[in-house]
């Protein structure tokens, strides 16, 4: 661009004179100033984030080349408005429908290293608990841009929204997204805050028999909704629980996903039981898997099915002005 500018400056008559020499001065100095906006606007190309790892992410210039080691990870890129920058996924991308025409690079718990190699990415999104530790150091040892992420709870989610857009150079898509996402929140959480506590048992499998510990989206999301999950004291993701520890419990509603969009069949072995209380009452009921056990916005939609769910529950009680 300067070098252009200089082209085209023409300082007629003067070039010989003590008037042409202060215009040349005028000049150079005119173009040293042009060689350092440019030089500054290249500076300010460059992104920066801080991943879940506490690590600084330091781009050059915003991501064009994103590679995502997670299902959910690989929404959270989409929801920051970067979905048109990510060159591959790890399998079970299945949402938005475009992340399943992408390549994909191996299995969560299994990289295929040669393939991510291959696509050349200026940035790659890991799972902290998800993918292996060692596959992700040789990445960075590699030479790849690596960002950590392990969204905990939900309020967690826009915060990942708006880092990945950060380096990716799409804030002007995540911002409203993740302040619409946190409002939703707070409507939900002024909703229910208040209300009598409900005995919740969430179910994600029947055998083994699996349900939901303390430190899991889905406890995050019962708590949101007034629930209380009979399993919270437990530390371990995804613990196997036994029958009996769910009937000494006695919980008001049962919650399943399963593994699929459709009602599982096994929900309904729970009416073998007529003295639990979510049975008496038949309060068994169903939401999609994808849409309380991945960190992304959607979980919002997973929460608000949830809430009215555990608030049926909760017209059985005593009292109750539902």
């Amino acid at each position: 661009m300067a070098a252009s500018l200089i082209k085209a400056t023409r300082i007629d008559g003067v070039a010989n004179s003590g008037m042409g020499n202060f215009a040349m001065f005028l000049l150079a100095a005119f173009t040293q100033s042009l060689f350092a906006m440019e030089s500054a606007k290249t500076e300010s190309a460059a992104v920066a984030a801080i991943d879940d790892e506490g690590s600084l992410i330091q781009l050059a210039a915003p991501a064009n080349r994103i590679i995502s080691l997670a299902p959910s990870l690989t929404e959270l890129i989409y929801a920051a408005g970067a979905g048109d920058k990510l060159v591959g996924v790890i399998a079970y991308s299945n949402y938005p429908e475009a992340a399943k025409s992408l390549p994909v690079v191996g299995q969560h718990d299994m990289l295929d290293m040669e393939r991510i190699l291959a696509l050349q990415p200026d940035l790659v999104v890991a799972w902290l608990s998800g993918n292996p530790r060692a596959s992700v150091r040789n990445l960075r040892e590699l030479g790849l841009n690596v960002y950590v992420a392990e969204p905990k709870n939900l309020e967690s989610i826009p915060s990942h929204m708006e880092r990945l857009a950060i380096l990716a150079g799409s804030e002007s898509i995540a911002k409203p997204a993740a302040e619409n996402f946190r409002s939703r929140l707070r409507t939900l959480d002024h909703r229910y805050r208040n209300k009598a506590a409900v005995r919740t048992f969430y179910q994600v499998w029947d055998k083994p028999l699996i349900s939901a510990g303390g430190n899991e989206l889905i406890n995050d999301i019962i708590s949101l909704c007034g629930g209380r999950n009979i399993f919270s004291n437990i530390d371990r993701v995804a613990p196997k629980v036994s029958k009996e520890a769910v009937l000494v419990r006695d919980p008001m509603v049962i919650i399943a996903s399963g593994m699929d969009i459709e009602r599982p069949e096994w929900l309904d072995e729970w009416r073998n039981w007529p003295a639990v209380n979510a049975v008496a009452n038949n309060k068994l009921f169903f939401v999609p898997p994808d849409l309380v056990q991945r960190h992304t916005p959607r979980a919002l939609q997973g929460a608000e099915i949830i809430c009215a769910q555990i608030d049926l529950a909760r017209s059985t009680l005593p009292g109750s002005s539902n």
